[in-house]
């Protein structure tokens, strides 16, 4: 008797994801032809817009830390998802979302995440040792203004992120906590 299945491998399958850089899977949905001047990139010329489906699964539950310089809306399909944000400063903030559809727990739907801001995305915890929910996933639309371009992208490293959290009350524990989700280098 075959295994059934799973519902993120049939999304992957149906929707023609791959594996994305971040972690978890991806696909371009949609590049705008409109072109504008990017203030976030020299005014460089960028799509007017741009979109894909991200999915977090279990056999790749989470991202790492990146940046975007445009502005990413974040929009829920299905699933649920943590978001880390980590807005530069003196002390730089730190700030978790849920993006899910239980609102009175202060989950989200729509997560706006502006400019200039290092953000990672995870499945929760109590999610993946859920039986009903570790198979489904989080399945999310990312809408990128401009759109996105590599060279507007860049990982978090671990010199920076020791260079962010230097000198601020509790650094050493937000880098303890965050190493993990720094993507390696080879």
């Amino acid at each position: 008797m075959t295994q059934p299945q799973a519902a993120t491998d049939v999304l992957i399958e149906q929707l023609g994801l791959q594996k994305h850089p971040e972690g978890g899977y991806y696909v371009e949905t949609d590049r705008q032809v409109a072109q504008v001047p990017s203030p976030f990139a020299n005014q460089e010329k960028r799509s007017l817009a741009t979109s894909i489906y991200y999915l977090l699964t279990k056999d790749s539950p989470s991202g790492v830390i990146h940046l975007n310089k445009s502005v990413t809306y974040h929009v829920l399909h299905h699933g649920r998802a943590e978001y880390t944000l980590i807005t530069p400063g003196s002390p730089p903030t730190v700030e978790k979302k849920v993006m899910g559809t239980n609102v009175t727990a202060g989950e989200t739907r729509l997560l706006l995440v502006g400019t200039g801001i290092w953000k990672m995305s995870r499945l929760l915890p109590e999610d993946l040792a859920d039986d009903k929910r570790d198979n489904e996933g989080c399945l999310i639309t990312e809408v990128v203004v401009p759109g996105f371009h590599w060279e507007d992208h860049q990982f978090l490293t671990k010199a920076a992120l020791e260079e962010l959290f230097k000198g601020a009350e509790g650094g050493e524990d937000v880098i303890n906590d965050l190493l993990p989700h720094v993507k390696k280098i080879a």
